[in-house]
């Protein structure tokens, strides 16, 4: 069947008329159809008219592995022959989440305890606000109930995932954010910082943001803030040397805990196993998914600490037994998966791989980007980066919206070959590869994309958009 739809000419015409596509502009999907990708090797993609492509994406920040894994494909296969399913409810138990969640715990920052499994980070930041609801209630402090995420944070979809989501157009339409979130301010230089403004002085800022929130707030009534280590869908950004420690100081003063969510960051992509230990972070929960398995099928996790877990468990008394779960928590084929990528990533050296190579990355956005006229920033950390667009450098000017400068250069770089990502809410393109992604194909892949820059460049001058100052 597979091969049969490869070759199905009408195949574009197929998933118009059938498939409902999650962050897409569907009245246009419905007229001009899908790019269908049906094959991937390494960290290249091809689709159903024989195009290839450069993922500089790996996927949605995921495919850390790269595609077409014979090891992983071997596993799944074995393990679906062996024991496909079975459910993890009352005591019950398979092996493969057994052995994960030791190999996860192995690796975590000091001090975590457990890991609950679920499917996707957006279920998992779910999960972790229900903990710590529960936490709090076990402890005798039912006020505290609010959290705080940062505007421009991507923790999910859900209906409590896309609320800590700091960003307007994940809730416009939905009702959201629910009234238990609140948001405090982006750790975003470019343009929440004040001219002059030291790392130091800018974390100060932020820490004083946060402050006046928790206090506006009532701290009695704040259980809990969650941060990604780098921001990664709200522009890939890095936070000013200091932020952290800043931040926690103010959450230990009011008795906040911290989710850290490394759906992105967790497993390689910052140079370490977690991205909590690379930033200096200290959190109470943390949130794995994506590279996990190198998103060859879902899995996602809540690693918990053992001062949540201890509470956690005294809770039984007061609430009975824990009464949170999916049918599809520690799956054994998903588990199996996450047990075959891990030992590839660590096997052949793909986190120092990562660290070397991102500075390679770095090293060509610079090169490539340094000086253009629509270039304001080129940002990130180790194998994740962005280049933002302005409209002015002088003083820093955003583009007006409704020109949408990144889409259109995400267009101009796939009609080149190469996969990028138009982030939300900014004129900010991003890069996120594979580990294994060579270092010829990070020169081809910026190359493309730079000829795309200079090809919207050209657009917005003829059609008297812009010009440079």
């Amino acid at each position: 069947m597979t091969n049969i739809l490869r070759n199905t000419p009408d195949l574009e015409e197929i998933d118009k008329k059938y498939l409902f596509h999650p962050f897409t502009a569907l009245a246009e999907h419905e007229k001009a159809g899908p790019t269908v990708i049906v094959e991937g090797k390494g960290s290249r993609l091809t689709d159903n008219h024989g195009r290839s492509y450069i993922d500089g994406m790996a996927g949605l920040w995921c495919v850390n592995a790269g595609y077409g894994r014979k090891e992983i494909a071997d596993v799944l296969h074995d393990q679906a022959m062996r024991l496909p399913y079975f459910h993890s409810f009352s005591s019950w138990g398979t092996d493969t989440p057994a052995l994960l969640a030791e190999k996860v715990i192995s690796k975590a920052p000091e001090g975590m305890s457990k890991v609950f499994f679920g499917q996707s980070g957006s279920d998992a930041n779910d999960t972790q606000v229900k903990l710590v609801w529960y936490y709090w209630n076990t402890r005798g402090k039912p006020e505290k109930k609010k959290i705080i995420a940062r505007n421009r944070g991507y923790h999910g979809v859900t209906v409590v995932s896309g609320s800590l989501t700091g960003m307007p157009s994940l809730h416009s339409g939905f009702d959201l954010p629910l009234p238990f979130v609140r948001h405090t301010t982006a750790p975003y230089r470019l343009w929440e910082a004040e001219a002059g403004m030291s790392d130091a002085d800018f974390s100060a800022k932020l820490a004083a943001d946060l402050e006046a929130l928790i206090l506006a707030e009532g701290p009695e009534t704040v259980g809990a803030m969650i941060m990604e280590p780098v921001m990664g869908a709200g522009g890939v950004i890095v936070p000013p040397e200091g932020y952290y420690d800043a931040i926690q100081a103010v959450l230990d003063k009011y008795e906040i805990l911290l989710i850290a969510d490394e759906v992105i960051s967790g497993f390689g992509r910052l140079g370490d196993w977690f991205g909590s230990k690379v930033m200096g972070m200290k959190p109470d929960l943390i949130t794995v998914a994506k590279g996990i398995t190198s998103a060859y099928v879902p899995l996602s996790g809540c690693i918990v600490s053992e001062k949540v877990w201890r509470t956690v468990v005294e809770g039984q008394a007061k609430f009975g037994p824990f009464g949170h779960g999916y049918t599809y928590t520690a799956h054994p084929l998903s588990a199996a998966a996450a047990l075959a990528n891990l030992e590839i990533i660590e096997n052949d050296g793909l986190i120092g791989k990562a660290a070397e190579t991102g500075a390679f990355l770095h090293q060509q956005l610079h090169a490539g980007f340094d000086g253009h006229p629509l270039v304001g920033e080129i940002r990130g950390e180790k194998l994740i980066g962005a280049v933002e667009f302005v409209a002015n450098k002088n003083p820093m000017t955003r583009f007006d919206p409704t020109l949408k400068i990144a889409a259109r250069v995400v267009k101009e770089a796939r009609d080149r070959g190469v996969i990028t990502r138009a982030l939300p809410h900014a004129d900010t393109i991003s890069f996120s590869p594979p580990f294994i992604i060579t270092r010829d194909e990070i020169e081809e892949m910026v190359t493309g994309v730079r000829a795309a820059v200079d090809a919207v460049m050209d657009q917005l001058v003829a059609e008297k958009l812009w010009t440079e100052q």
